[in-house]
């Protein structure tokens, strides 16, 4: 590991998050962790950066992610455009040659109550402008969709010694060690008792699991592939472990 590279790490906590790398018409899905794609989408609202700006240095980092909270998939039944007569004024959706198309349905998935603890390794300057975005984004951040506001900061507590989540250590060591997210909030009072290990998202050249969410550009749709690899860590191998 190179004196310019650094491991920046988020949490992502909220009641609704929606991580589709599948989605196609009217078939929303969800993966079971945040995918690289919507985490480059956070950063990008967090920075202000356009559409159809270049994703080259967002997109060279390498993501990790620690699942601290399993969520629960649920799906919602959508209805647009739906009124009770065609002849109404909103009836139908808008097309982009000005005229309506009838009612969309869909099938939309999300995970509630889950958490997460996502880690980000590359250069230390492009991390450092990252982490500082995360605390005034200049565009509403969200989980996934718009509609999925986080419940808790982004950016971590910059109580010591992780000095809000920046650190000059590798990703899967920082992700091995930070505390359990648990310990920033208070006890869900009908929260069972964590696991005893938690799962682990990581990249990894010779992986066995590949995940088509590296976008190469978010105006063209257009995604690479990358390779991880799953991995799971002993809850209490974290630093604080609840007893």
């Amino acid at each position: 590991m190179s004196a310019s590279t650094a491991t920046l790490l988020m949490r992502f906590c909220g009641p609704m998050q929606s991580w589709g790398t599948q989605s196609r018409f009217t078939h929303r899905d969800t993966g079971l962790e945040p995918s690289f794609s919507g985490v480059v989408g956070l950063l990008c609202a967090a920075l202000g950066r356009p559409r159809g700006e270049p994703l080259d240095d967002l997109a060279g980092l390498a993501m990790g992610v620690r699942v601290d909270r399993e969520g629960i998939m649920r799906v919602d039944y959508h209805t647009t455009g739906g009124w009770h007569l065609r002849s109404e004024a909103g009836y139908g959706v808008p097309s982009p040659d000005g005229k309506k198309r009838g009612t969309v349905l869909s099938d939309r998935y999300y995970l509630a109550d889950a958490e997460f603890l996502v880690g980000l390794e590359g250069d230390g300057a492009l991390l450092e402008e990252i982490r500082a975005a995360l605390r005034k984004p200049r565009w509403q951040i969200y989980l996934g969709r718009k509609a999925f506001v986080p419940s808790a900061p982004v950016y971590l507590p910059d109580a010591a010694p992780w000095e809000g989540g920046l650190r000059s250590a590798p990703l899967e060591d920082v992700l091995r060690q930070y505390p359990w997210l648990g310990h920033l909030g208070p006890p869900r009072r009908s929260e069972p008792r964590p696991p005893e290990r938690l799962r682990l998202i990581l990249p990894d050249p010779a992986g066995a699991d590949l995940r088509t969410d590296v976008p190469l550009s978010f105006d063209e749709r257009n995604f690479a592939a990358r390779m991880v690899r799953p991995a799971t860590v002993a809850l209490s191998d974290l630093e604080g472990a609840p007893a």
